[in-house]
């Protein structure tokens, strides 16, 4: 496919499906939302990417915005260059977790720090999200259980 083209419906689905329906950034869940969530190219076209399902993930509109054609950033604790968690090649939970209250996503390694600042897992609009889902029943997603946090 050329890079302007768009995924087949059929992809997009398998896509969705293996992800849970949450985004695999911000694990943001895909039923709440307003606006269906985007299938990102985890290595960009224009980096070389492909429309193989390897190369494909759900991720919401913030996250995508944000990642935009990166696949680095800068650790904040650190302050050198890491790669951008990849949801093909690396678990979420060995990356991140959850703050003990179950607001904030918290990076445990340079991957998960610099994720966590380059696509702004923890911006004040997505926090009262979490809030107002926390408190009736649909945050951290089912699967998605809180792990204490420091």
């Amino acid at each position: 496919m050329s890079p302007r083209s768009k995924l087949p419906e059929s992809i997009q689905a398998q896509v969705r499906q293996r992800a849970g329906y949450l985004c695999e950034y911000c694990h943001a869940s895909e039923q709440w939302q307003y606006v269906q969530f985007t299938v990102d190219h985890v290595v960009p076209l224009s980096l070389g990417g492909v429309d193989d399902l390897e190369n494909l993930a759900l991720a919401c509109f913030h996250c995508n915005r944000r990642k935009t054609n990166r696949l680095t950033a800068i650790d904040p604790q650190s302050n050198k260059e890491a790669p951008l968690f990849n949801p093909r090649q690396q678990n979420w939970r060995e990356h991140f977790v959850w703050s003990a209250n179950g607001l904030l996503i918290l990076g445990l390694t340079a991957i998960g720090r610099a994720t966590v600042a380059a696509l702004l897992l923890n911006r004040e609009r997505v926090i009262s999200i979490r809030a107002a889902d926390k408190e009736i029943g649909r945050h951290p997603p089912e699967d998605d259980p809180i792990q204490a946090g420091t």
